[in-house]
């Protein structure tokens, strides 16, 4: 019988050859999924022919494995080859900048040949080594097969990414040159499938990328799209499932941001498990040029009356408790703290004269524009950009914007309105510079009820005042919220002090804004009338509660006599938010979904990732004016 069954088995593999079909054998850790790449062949061909492996995938299972439809050409590709080194002798106001341009080499390529440019500058009379490469063509086979694609107008990485069944880190492993933003006539390394495989893009929809953690559950919350409604639009999640990286086709219309919703603060503490050595730098506008350090009481008048070096200051005495703070967890930090002069010169001499590829996370700078050097200058070797003061023009793949957007502060205190049932009246008040905001809330909020600032008669233009009879049966019984968005601080001062002698014990009036700038500050603005009105508006931070215990803030008053200020305590939550991510993962990428909400002193973190770029903070507070205190309302 056995004998029977051998005959058989060698006929039956004998026609698979015949047929072109070959086997394997499964090993540990593999997938259909990983198996159809290796063989270059769809996870249905393989069911086809194996339909027990859908419910039962077993190590040292043999599967029927068809013939590849695609093929595997050889591909030209260039690369450079180091062929020797020239000498050069460094002459006046030479950088190493200007000598990769001079020879056509990087500057990381010049250290490499120098190792004692790592840790000390160029100085004049140097004599160093510069590489010399030639360009060599060849042509070999890859193992994934790629082929070349053409980006076409309106494509970007998702939807190429959605295009050929891959995630974005298999179209950028792929393409380790790509540009941040890629262009139409780019040309990209891509899978070799048959063109008749390629997922058809339709420009009516939009593509988001599943992050780590996420289930139907984690997109139902933010994408507001049932697990029914994304397998209808994207059929294959009812064959292979909700995976890490896949590339889904949603409506255009889903607003990835203004569907988060809160979720519980995670306690990072909890699970801490990386402890290597961590590796970060400061880039700050400390401005040392500009100190004499031999006049101890001119620096302290220049420390008190210079308001930048004052935050500079606060801020990194945050960062450096935030340190002590990791260490007393078993986080040990690798601090390396630098002076950008608030000067986009210097901050390129740091980066010339500093190798950050092995840096964990760099905090700054504060100069926006020396922020976006930083972050391009850093994006190659992945190393990420924390903007901790200042919100970035762009915010690239590389970096976290710390300060949350606009819309969601404006979204944030639009929403805590819509959930208040017990409100019977809202009124827009705004000058005439705020009437497009004035008309979203009159959008947001049907039925209530516009007052704008008059005009000058002599001017004709904005006179930023009102009429007390423009007020007259505005307010009933019951409560009454009042938005109020103007950038005039005397517009601001009189509204504000008009609504305060309309309170009556019948009506109760609350202010708030969507912008509390410096018109709501200030000594024409009385904090009493903010406290009778209650006075709320959405905010980056919270005070921290004088009356609870908290050994930052006991640390930072026995160390320095005073209580903290608001930039100190960014700087400590900034960095130990950090320093918990890196400990509790991989790098910070990986600890930083949005299925993770931090809070600290006095600034809370949950970071989204936007389709195409990088890391923007979604948390922020309501607070409100309570007996002369600013109290976060729960």
């Amino acid at each position: 019988m056995k004998k029977f069954l051998s005959i058989i088995c060698i006929v039956f593999f004998m026609g698979l050859n015949a047929q072109n079909y070959k086997t394997h054998k499964v090993k540990a850790g593999e997938t259909i999924e990983s198996i159809s790449k290796l063989y270059l062949v769809t996870p249905f061909d393989i069911y086809a022919l194996n339909p027990d492996a859908k419910e039962n995938l077993k190590l040292n299972t043999v599967l029927i494995i068809p013939d590849s439809k695609v093929k595997n050409e050889p591909v030209q590709e260039e690369y450079r080859e180091l062929i020797g080194y020239r000498s050069h002798k460094v002459r006046r106001k030479e950088t190493l900048y200007s000598l990769s341009k001079k020879y056509n080499v990087t500057e990381s390529e010049i250290k490499k040949a120098n190792r004692s440019l790592y840790s000390e500058n160029l100085k004049k009379g140097d004599r160093i080594r510069i590489p010399k490469y030639r360009t060599v063509i060849s042509k070999r086979t890859l193992d994934n097969t790629i082929k070349k694609y053409t980006v076409r107008p309106k494509e970007g990485k998702w939807r190429i990414a959605y295009k050929f069944g891959i995630t974005v880190e298999d179209l950028e492993g792929l393409n380790p040159n790509m540009k941040e933003v890629i262009q139409p006539g780019d040309e990209l390394n891509v899978p070799n499938i048959e063109d008749t495989e390629e997922k058809a893009i339709d420009s009516t929809y939009n593509y988001y990328e599943v992050l780590p953690k996420e289930g139907f559950y984690r997109l139902k919350i933010k994408l507001g799209l049932t697990q029914e409604q994304l397998e209808t639009l994207n059929p294959e999640l009812k064959e292979d499932g909700l995976k890490e990286g896949m590339v889904l086709k949603i409506p255009s219309d889903v607003d990835v941001v203004t569907n988060l919703t809160d979720i519980d603060t995670t306690s990072l503490t909890l699970g801490l498990s990386n402890f290597k050595t961590k590796k970060l730098a400061v880039m700050l506008p400390f401005q040392l040029n500009k100190i004499d350090t031999d006049s101890i009481q001119e620096t302290k008048d220049l420390i008190k009356n210079r308001r930048l070096l004052s935050v500079v200051l606060d801020f990194h005495a945050g960062v450096l408790m935030a340190l002590d703070s990791a260490k007393q967890l078993g986080i040990s930090t690798n601090l390396k703290v630098l002076d950008t002069r608030y000067q986009l010169a210097e901050t390129r001499k740091i980066l010339e004269d500093n190798d950050f590829s092995d840096y964990d996370a760099v905090i700054g700078p504060m100069n926006v524009d020396a922020l976006d050097r930083v972050a391009i200058s850093l994006g190659s070797d992945r190393v990420p950009v924390i903007a901790a003061l200042t919100k970035p023009k762009e915010v690239y793949s590389n970096v976290f914007q710390t300060i949350p957007k606009d819309e969601l502060l404006q979204k944030s205190m639009i929403d805590f309105i819509k959930a208040d049932s017990l409100i019977s009246n809202i009124v827009v008040i705004s000058d005439l510079a705020n009437k497009p905001t004035s008309d979203m809330l009159k959008r947001e909020f049907p039925g209530a009820k516009q007052i704008f600032s008059k005009k000058d008669k002599k001017t004709d233009k904005d006179g930023f005042f009102l009429y007390p009879t423009d007020l007259e049966n505005v307010f009933m019984p019951g409560k009454t919220v009042v938005f109020l968005e103007t950038d005039s601080n005397s517009f601001a001062s009189s509204v504000i002090s008009m609504l305060n002698g309309l309170l009556v014990d019948e009506t109760e009036i609350v202010l708030v804004t969507l912008d509390k700038n410096n018109a709501f500050e200030g000594k024409n603005i009385d904090n009493y009338h903010l406290s009778n009105l209650k006075f709320h508006y959405p905010s980056v931070n919270k005070n921290f509660e004088e009356a609870k215990p908290n050994s930052f803030v006991n640390s930072y008053r026995n160390t320095y006599g005073v209580s903290p200020s608001k930039y100190a305590c960014r700087g400590f939550d900034i960095t130990i938010d950090i320093l918990l991510r890196l400990a509790s993962a991989e790098d910070l990428y990986k600890a930083s979904s949005n299925a993770i909400a931090t809070e600290y002193i006095e600034n809370k973190f949950r970071y989204n990732k936007s389709l195409f770029g990088g890391y923007t903070n979604e948390s922020a507070y309501i607070v409100k004016y309570e007996d002369l205190k600013i109290v976060k309302v729960n």
